[in-house]
């Protein structure tokens, strides 16, 4: 059995982690410098080597691991993955048995009680995503615990050990029967299309379920609507099965038009009458005021950091300047539902992004709704940047 290695947590962080916080910062250990194996058990230690939780070292963009547990005698082994997944699956049993919606989170990291693991089901088929390498040395007690607790056609994996979270490429199989992509997925009633061996991203982000279902039941019915940063089309296919008169969808990536035809296609929908455009959001900007056009909703939702040949957009600094680019294509009376994952600021700043830009606009506005992370989605209270998801459906009202 491996002795846990014991990291002297600096004082002022000590009440922090006795207070159940889960992330281990670089910032709050005094001798990170004795880390050496990824997976390794790690205690938290305080004045007098005083025991303040136990954990594992595995590096991600948040952190350099996660507090498991705050009882200095539980063991990280099968029985503990065993109780933490059944218990998340537990509280999932609504999803199981709703025959409108087959897609949804499964476990949600730190959320139930593990970071650094996420494991999502699409009709059938588990997609595990493992954010280090240090949580990826507890694989085998996870799939074991998986063929014990689930009936599933297939798992597969994503490795997403870069500390910017960037996708390795690699066989994403793992065990059951290979499937034929796309897989079908149902979400509201909804079809989308995923691929769960095809690169980084599956083809739609479960977390914007809530979103997608507003957007279909009470914004779209006779509005034409502007999609940017599309990815696979998932909020125009909700707009045109909502009733959009016309969607138009704008992302820069060139593979986003034929996966935006196939997630209409699977919906019975004929893509040829909606627009699909590979093009800089900006530039369409540009281009839709140039030629004065308007549109009755406009949908941001852009990656946390981009960069491509002409700009860099960050959602921390840029998003005041994104909002304002759409009012000024927005129709009175429309609607700019205004989405960020960046878990760097919470909803107060974000809120304040879209004062300041209406503001500089000179034009008036009405929050109607707002989103965070749907109930699959657990979020651990003790950690308020689990939360990331920020939504706003707002209306222009002049």
């Amino acid at each position: 059995m491996n002795v846990p290695i014991e990291l002297k947590v600096k004082p002022k962080y000590i009440t922090q982690y006795k207070n159940k916080y889960p992330l281990i910062s670089k910032d709050a250990i005094l001798n990170p410098d004795v880390l050496e194996r990824e997976g390794s058990i790690v205690h938290l230690v305080g004045d007098n080597n005083q025991f303040v939780a136990k954990g594992y070292y595995g590096k991600q963009n948040k952190g350099i691991g996660w507090v498991l547990t705050h009882k200095k005698g539980e063991r990280i082994d099968f029985p503990f993955f065993k109780t933490k997944i059944s218990e998340a699956i537990n509280k999932r049993q609504a999803f199981y048995e709703d025959e409108s919606t087959n897609a949804f989170r499964v476990f949600n990291g730190e959320g139930d009680g593990i970071g650094g693991l996420t494991i999502d089901c699409f009709a059938g088929y588990y997609l595990i995503n493992w954010y280090s390498e240090g949580i990826y040395t507890f694989k085998d007690q996870v799939i074991r615990v998986l063929d014990e607790l689930i009936k599933y056609q297939a798992i597969y994996e994503k490795k997403r050990f870069d500390t910017k979270g960037k996708y390795i490429n690699d066989d994403d199989f793992v065990k059951g029967m290979r499937g034929e992509f796309p897989v079908i997925v149902k979400e509201n009633g909804m079809n989308y299309a995923v691929h769960l061996n095809d690169g980084a991203m599956v083809g739609i982000f479960l977390d914007q379920r809530d979103v997608r279902e507003a957007i279909s039941i009470k914004y779209a019915d006779g509005k034409k609507v502007l999609n940017t940063f599309s990815y696979t089309g998932a909020f125009s296919v909700a707009a045109a099965l909502g009733g959009a008169e016309k969607t138009t969808s704008i992302d820069l990536a060139k593979r986003s038009k034929s996966k935006t035809i196939e997630q209409f296609s699977v919906n019975g929908i004929d893509y040829e009458k909606q627009d699909i455009i590979v093009m800089d959001v900006f530039d369409y900007f540009k281009y839709a005021t140039r030629h004065n056009m308007k549109f009755d909703m406009v949908i941001l939702d852009p990656p946390s950091f981009a960069r491509s040949k002409k700009r860099t957009f960050s959602a921390a600094k840029n998003y005041p300047e994104l909002i304002k680019d759409s009012i000024s294509i927005t129709e009175k009376n429309g609607i700019i539902i205004a989405s960020t994952n960046n878990s760097s600021f919470g909803m107060k700043k974000f809120k304040g992004f879209v004062a300041d830009a209406f503001r500089e606009m000179n034009t008036k506005y009405a929050i109607l709704e707002e989103f965070s992370l749907p109930e699959d989605f657990h979020v651990d209270r003790n950690f308020p940047q689990g939360n990331y998801l920020k939504v706003l459906v707002v209306r222009k009202t002049d």
